[in-house]
C-alpha cells in the first residue's frame, strides 16, 4: 500500500512539474510544436495518479480491504492514463469528441487539458466512449470489457 501511494504521489508530482515547465518555462524548439499534445498526456497522467491515490486511501482507510493483488493496477494505471490523455487530444482535434453542439475550431487549450485530465481520471469510461465513437463512425464492435463481460471492476 505504501509503495503504491508513494509511487503515485511521486509520479503525480513529476507530471505536475513537467506541466509547470511546459506552461511557464521555455521548452526546446522541437517540443514547442507538440506542446499541447504533450501537456494533454501529462494532464491525463495527473488524473490517473490522482485516481490511484484516491484508490489507496479508499481501500486502505475507508473500506479497510487493501489487497496487494491490485498493486500492478496501481503501477500501470497512471501510464495508461498518460496515454489516454494524449489520445483524448487526437479525438478532440479530429472533431470526434466535442464539448458543445458546435465544434469550436479554436478551442482553448484548457478544454484540451480538462478533457485529458478526465480521460486520465476515468480511463474505463473514456475507453467506453471511444468505443462508442468507433462503433458509430467506423462500425467497429465494442470490446468484451465494454460490453460488460469483465469479471471484476476497478476499485
Amino acid at each position: 500500500m505504501k509503495r503504491a501511494a508513494f509511487f503515485n504521489l511521486l509520479l503525480g508530482l513529476l507530471y505536475g512539474g513537467a506541466i509547470l515547465f511546459f506552461i511557464v518555462g521555455e521548452p526546446a524548439p522541437f517540443l514547442v510544436k507538440i506542446k499541447t499534445p504533450i501537456l494533454c498526456c501529462l494532464f491525463g497522467g495527473v488524473g490517473g495518479a490522482t485516481y490511484c491515490l484516491r484508490g489507496v486511501y479508499i481501500s486502505a482507510c475507508v473500506k479497510k480491504n487493501w489487497d496487494s493483488a491490485w498493486l500492478p493496477w496501481y503501477f500501470i494505471r497512471p501510464f495508461v492514463s498518460f496515454v489516454c490523455g494524449g489520445i483524448s487530444w487526437i479525438f478532440f482535434k479530429a472533431g470526434l469528441i466535442v464539448f458543445e453542439s458546435q465544434q469550436n475550431s479554436n478551442a482553448s487549450e484548457f478544454a484540451f487539458f480538462a478533457l485529458a485530465f478526465i480521460a486520465g481520471l476515468n480511463v474505463d469510461k473514456f475507453v467506453v466512449k471511444l468505443e462508442d465513437i468507433a462503433a458509430t463512425v467506423w462500425g467497429i464492435e465494442k470490446s468484451r470489457i465494454s460490453q460488460g463481460s469483465s469479471t471484476k471492476g476497478e476499485e
